[in-house]
């Protein structure tokens, strides 16, 4: 059981590791434009393995604001998956055929990515400042 927990924890950090450097490298274009298209996929990959091994773990002896916590987190990996996919759509352009002109796929997809990010980093930052809190008041340190 060990080495499993270990190497979700590598792959868990690993993944987390990729968002960073695909967002970042994405947004800032540190790199040659084709360059930046395999940056969305970095990202793409990142979030999945940052994703599944979260949404895996559970905890024993759980309360009610802890399931309710993890669930939000759950949401947040998903809105992390989901801007990988807009990010992908971003650098090759995937749902333009889908509308009517270029203005409307401009105002609602293009780009959106940022936005479904920020969301999904807030909602994690919250879920796990919170559930660290619930588990210590549940658990104290000896």
């Amino acid at each position: 059981m060990e080495r499993q927990d270990k190497v979700r924890n590598i792959v868990f950090l690993s993944g987390g590791i990729l968002m960073v450097i695909g967002a970042g490298c994405f947004a800032f274009g540190f790199f040659h434009p084709s360059l930046l298209k395999i940056m969305c996929w970095i990202y793409l990959g990142g979030s999945v393995m940052f994703a599944i091994p979260q949404i895996m773990q559970s905890y024993e002896d759980c309360s009610l604001t802890v399931r309710r916590l993890k669930k939000l987190q759950c949401f947040s990996d998903i809105c992390f998956i989901l801007a990988g996919f807009s990010m992908v759509d971003t650098a090759y352009r995937f749902l333009e055929p889908f509308f009517s002109n270029y203005e409307t796929y401009i105002q609602l997809v293009y780009n959106k990515w940022v936005a479904i990010l920020l969301i999904a980093a807030l909602i994690e930052i919250y879920t796990t400042h919170r559930i660290g809190h619930e588990l210590a008041k549940k658990n104290p340190p000896q």
